[in-house]
Order: structure tokens, then C-alpha cells, then sequence
């Protein structure tokens, strides 16, 4: 070592020194009296902040149970799942049946109080705390919804969250067996297994693997959902940390449960994490065509490391698929120090180009692209106009259709699960809105007569035919199933399902 120079050990010991005179200082002399507790903790968040990872996080006993909840697979709370995203609580998704699906809170709304208390500046995490508590309890938030000037209010009563893994298994129409996964709690595969094994029973011969809006969950269960589909010791993810400790490669470990079964792969901006790691594998390897929108590019391990009076979970590795390609989606830290967000998505780097197994182009550079590409439904300019006319009458206007929808039950005037939306029956939904104080004029209700027919077909699916028909019903009117039942027609062996596809021209 030259003179003069430090070693690792004293220049470590100065900088401990220099964070101790500066606690002190601010213990003894700050304008207020802070905890010592208070001061530690901030030193903490601060020093994880600046990791720009919003994965790295202290949990404090509360959010440890709550990522325990995650991973059983339910919880006493609302039924959200949400993200932190332009620095507010943005709700991704309310699941099946749940006091906030039943509200009518809905994909894209802004939550930006609860119980009266901004969420500006809160974590996803935080946000749940608050939203989460004993069943029969209420909970009310406060929400912003685009296009919409005013504010809305709902209540919400909790109640036991029990997350199924597979919400849906239904076989659509020739032969085409469709499963949706939603989370990758512990009994993801098996009740994965369970579904498809009954699917192939009851005659599915080619299948629709729906990932959209599956936020990940344990990788264990991710790399075994994978497993199923693959060859033994085809590669499915592999890791890559500092450590030796956190460096792995995971190979399939057993046959093919259905080699025959042609497959599609459905994927959105909200598929994270394990729903990555299984849409990558299939992809490169071939086994499955994927079809939908990029998923959230969420490609990292952490791990919870138990510590006085909570845990931390930290990113020690990250994903790349058995081609290279890393699942994480590069971000652009935010410099503004006032800023509690994640860092934003790096969408000005070229993506860079990986081979699948039988030579298909398909691209790196943060989470999935998909084979296919199909874009969600379009909201036109009529149905934005009359979403701002609806305004803050919304929760309203659903309630007046679900009125109109349990009279029509009542009088068992539908009776056909594939029944059509009349004119008619728009007139008289018209006339129940107007009776409960929402107006909105006739030529602005016309207008959007495509969007009021889906929002009254699917109520009166849900209580007439119950939640499966009403489920039945969505996916006939969904772009991105359309895609893919019309990819699988006729299709005997996932290599021709593979040829359906053109070579790409990325």
C-alpha cells in the first residue's frame, strides 16, 4: 500500500465515525426532539432509497406478515392488487368477487386517500397496510379515475381474501381449454394440474395459458409451472448474483405432463415476476406461442433476511431465460430527492435480439415481448365523453344496472346465457339512470351504446348466470382470446401452431 494511503478497514471506520457525529449532531441539536428509534429508521429508508430498487425494502412486522399472507395465498382485506406508479397508488387489478371489485373500483383508478389520509408518497406496501384489517370492518378510499373531474368515493367492507391460483377453467370452443393463473402462491402448480387434467378430460385438445395480470409470487412455483410443459433438463430460468450462494441455473426435472397440446401464452403490462419466468421459458424453448402486450419486466430475486423487529427483503440476483435474455427492464433512476417512486422504464435502449431454440427471433432488454402482438381495447372518444359525463355519478349508473339486472332476473325475462343486448333494454337502462339522478344526455349515451352493452351483459351474466357465465362471457368479447383461439384452430401439435406465426422480421 503507498503511504499516505488508507486501508478498506480505516477509511470503513471513518465514514462510521462521520454517520455517528452527524447522528449525534441532529440528536442534540435539530430544531425537534426525535426518537433515537425514529432517527435509525430514517437512516435506513434513506440508505435503501437511494438503491433506486423498489424491490429492497425494510418490512416492518406488519408488511413481513402481509408478504407471509402473499405467499399462503389469503388475507383479510379488499381483494386489490396495486403498484406505485407517477408517485400515487394505482390499482392494477381487484380480483374476482371482491368487496373492491364489487364497489366497482376498476384497473387504472388512482387511490389517493384513505380514511382520509393522502396515499402521496406511500409504497404499495404501505397503501396495503392501511386497506388491510379484521373481516367486516370498512375501510373508505377516496379515488381519481381518468377522464373523470371529479372525485369518487366508495366504502369498502373487508372481508377473508382467499386467492385461488386458478380463478377460471372453462373450455371455450373447439376444443380450446383455457386456464387463467393468478398468483404464484404455494399450490400454483398443482392446482394448475388439477385444472388442465380436467380440461383434457373433458375434451380440450389445445390450451390458452392466461398470465395477464398475474403480479408473480414464489419462484419455486414459477420454475415447477414451467416444469410442467418442458422436457427433462430443457433449461427454464437462471439466476445470477454476487454470491456463488445466489447463482443457479433450474432445469425441468420431469416429462412433459401434455407434449401434444398446443399452447398460447397470454401476457400484459401487469404480468411480473414468476409469469415471466414461465412466458420466457415457453418462448424460448418454443413450447408456446405468446400473445397479448410486453409484460412489467420484473426479473429479480430477493430475499427476506430476518432482522430485530421485522425483515428485509433485498435483490440478490437477477433473471435471464434459458436464451440470456434478463427479464429485468432497465430504469432510469428519479433524480428528484421529493420523489418516492420506482425508477421509470428505460424505453429509449434498442432492444437487443436473442434465437429461441428452433431459430425464432425474439427480444431481450426487460420483460417479455410477446410472439404476437394484441393491443387492449381501444377506449374511444365516445366512450371517454361519456365516462366524463358520468363524472363522479358512476357507482350510480352501476347501481342502475345492477337494479335493471336483478328485475330481468326476477322475471326470468333472459334466460339464454348467449343472450343479446336490445335496444330496448338500453331504453329502459336509460330511463333507471335518469331515475336515480344521473344525467347524461341521450346522444352522449348512444354514442357509447357498444361500451353500455358490454357493462349491461356483463352484470346481467354475473346475476342471472353467475360469476363463470359472466367470466364465459368477457373472454368472447376479449381481443387478445379472439387472437388466440383463431391461432389454435385447427391445429393438431405445438410445432404447427409455431408455423401459424411468420419468421420474424425484428
Amino acid at each position: 500500500m503507498e503511504r499516505g494511503a488508507r486501508s478498506p478497514a480505516r477509511d470503513f471506520a471513518s465514514r462510521v465515525h462521520l454517520f455517528n457525529e452527524v447522528l449525534q449532531h441532529i440528536r442534540r441539536d435539530y430544531v425537534d426532539a426525535l426518537p433515537d428509534s425514529t432517527l435509525y429508521r430514517h437512516a435506513i429508508d434513506g440508505a435503501l432509497r437511494e438503491l433506486h430498487d423498489p424491490h429492497t425494502v425494510f418490512l416492518d412486522p406488519r408488511r413481513l406478515t402481509r408478504l407471509d399472507e402473499s405467499t399462503n395465498g389469503h388475507y383479510a382485506g379488499v381483494g386489490i392488487q396495486m403498484d406505485v406508479r407517477d408517485n400515487g397508488v394505482t390499482v392494477i387489478a381487484t380480483l374476482p368477487g371482491s368487496p373492491a371489485e364489487q364497489a366497482g373500483l376498476t384497473t387504472g383508478d388512482r387511490i389517493v386517500a384513505i380514511e382520509g389520509k393522502p396515499t402521496h408518497g406511500l409504497t404499495a406496501n404501505e397503501a396495503l397496510k392501511t386497506l388491510r384489517g379484521a373481516a367486516g370492518t370498512s375501510v373508505h378510499v377516496l379515488v381519481e379515475r381518468p377522464g373523470i373531474t371529479e372525485r369518487m368515493s366508495f366504502t369498502l367492507v373487508r372481508r377473508t381474501i382467499e386467492v385461488n391460483p386458478v380463478q377460471h377453467a372453462l373450455i371455450v370452443r373447439d376444443g380450446v381449454g383455457y386456464v387463467n393463473l393468478t398468483i404464484f402462491s404455494a399450490a400454483a402448480a398443482a392446482d394448475l394440474t388439477h385444472a388442465i387434467d380436467s380440461l383434457r378430460g373433458a375434451g380440450a385438445r389445445s390450451l390458452v395459458l392466461d398470465l395477464r395480470g398475474d403480479p408473480g409470487g414464489l419462484l419455486r412455483q414459477g420454475i415447477d409451472v414451467a416444469d410442467l410443459f418442458l422436457d427433462t433438463n430443457q433449461p427454464i430460468v437462471a439466476t445470477r448474483g454476487r454470491s456463488a450462494e445466489e447463482t443457479h441455473a433450474f432445469a425441468d426435472q420431469s416429462p412433459q405432463r401434455w407434449a401434444d397440446m398446443p399452447m398460447v401464452v397470454l401476457t400484459d403490462s401487469s404480468s411480473a415476476s414468476a409469469s415471466e419466468i414461465v412466458a420466457g421459458a415457453l418462448q424460448d424453448h418454443d413450447r408456446a406461442l405468446i400473445v397479448g402486450t410486453a409484460t412489467y419486466g420484473k426479473g429479480s430475486a430477493q430475499r427476506v433476511f430476518r432482522v430485530d423487529n421485522g425483515g428485509l427483503k433485498v435483490t440478490t440476483a437477477l433473471w435471464y431465460t434459458p436464451s440470456g435474455r434478463s427479464i429485468n427492464r432497465p430504469r432510469v433512476p428519479v433524480t428528484d430527492d421529493s420523489q418516492n417512486t420506482p425508477p421509470r422504464s428505460d424505453s429509449a435502449t434498442p432492444r437487443p435480439k436473442f434465437k429461441t431454440d428452433a431459430g425464432r427471433t425474439v427480444l431481450g432488454g426487460g420483460g417479455i415481448v410477446p410472439d404476437v402482438e394484441v393491443a387492449n381495447r381501444v377506449v374511444t372518444a365516445a366512450d371517454k365523453t361519456f365516462q366524463r359525463a358520468l363524472g363522479a355519478k358512476l357507482p350510480r349508473f352501476r347501481d342502475a344496472i345492477v337494479e335493471y339486472a336483478l328485475s330481468l332476473k326476477a322475471s326470468h325475462a333472459v334466460s339464454d346465457p348467449n343472450f343479446t343486448i336490445t335496444p330496448p333494454m338500453r331504453d329502459e337502462l336509460y330511463r333507471r339512470m335518469q331515475a336515480r339522478g344521473v344525467a347524461v344526455s341521450r346522444a352522449v349515451y348512444d354514442s357509447a351504446g357498444p361500451l353500455v352493452s358490454r357493462a349491461l351483459s356483463s352484470q346481467l351474466s354475473r346475476y342471472v348466470f353467475g360469476p363463470q357465465a359472466e367470466f364465459a362471457r368477457g373472454l368472447h368479447e376479449d381481443p387478445a382470446m379472439t387472437r388466440a383461439i383463431a391461432l389454435l384452430h385447427g391445429v393438431r401439435t405445438p410445432k404447427e401452431l409455431l408455423g401459424r406465426v411468420p419468421p420474424s422480421t425484428r
